[in-house]
């Protein structure tokens, strides 16, 4: 999985100096709708058409190829709270260079505590298409929806081009099949 900062929506690698940032790559959600430390900014900032005045949006979802994926795990395990979702919305350009209104694109499962472990994949989604009706958005956030408080926990987001999404069985192995295990062909 390649990683790019400024694709990614938790942490401080995208410039994020404050909010509910835990490291580099890592937000820590505690309580209530928090905002991930970054949105990210799809607009073309050197090139046509001009990323000011409702421009310079790129369409990143549904193409030929490889679809950007939407990656949120879990690197260290929640505690103390009740649940947690993660919506990712998008938003037009205000004309000022600045995110417009925001629509709702995509919302997760309601994940209860237990599940919260390390290691736990959040989102397992392709980067949304625009959803009818919607202006095709600039700007890309992540919000954190709480249920009870969370005394712990960290999660690291951003779109990627693929994600490491193979299943571990029941065994600890890959797909199930455990380690020395020959199928004649």
């Amino acid at each position: 999985m390649i990683l790019d900062g400024l694709l990614t929506f938790t942490g401080t690698s995208n410039g994020a100096s404050g909010g509910i940032t835990s490291g580099a790559q890592t937000d820590a959600p505690t309580t209530g709708t928090q905002v991930a430390s970054n949105i990210i900014d799809l607009g073309v900032t050197s090139g046509v058409p001009s990323s000011a005045s409702g421009g310079g949006a790129r369409d990143i979802a549904v193409g030929e190829g490889p679809m950007l994926k939407l990656s949120a795990i879990c690197p260290v395990a929640f505690v103390g709270g009740t649940s947690l979702q993660i919506e990712l919305s998008g938003a037009p350009d205000n004309g000022s260079g600045a995110p417009g209104a925001y629509t709702v694109m995509w919302l997760s499962p309601a994940y209860v505590e237990a599940l919260l472990v390390a290691g736990a994949q959040l989102a397992n989604v392709d980067v949304p298409r625009v959803i009818e009706g919607q202006v095709l958005p600039r700007f890309l956030r992540e919000r954190f929806i709480s249920v009870g408080t969370h005394t712990g926990g960290t999660i690291e987001s951003q779109i990627v081009i693929d994600r490491f999404d193979q299943i571990v069985g029941t065994t600890g192995a890959l797909s199930g099949y455990p380690a020395g295990v020959n199928v004649a062909n």
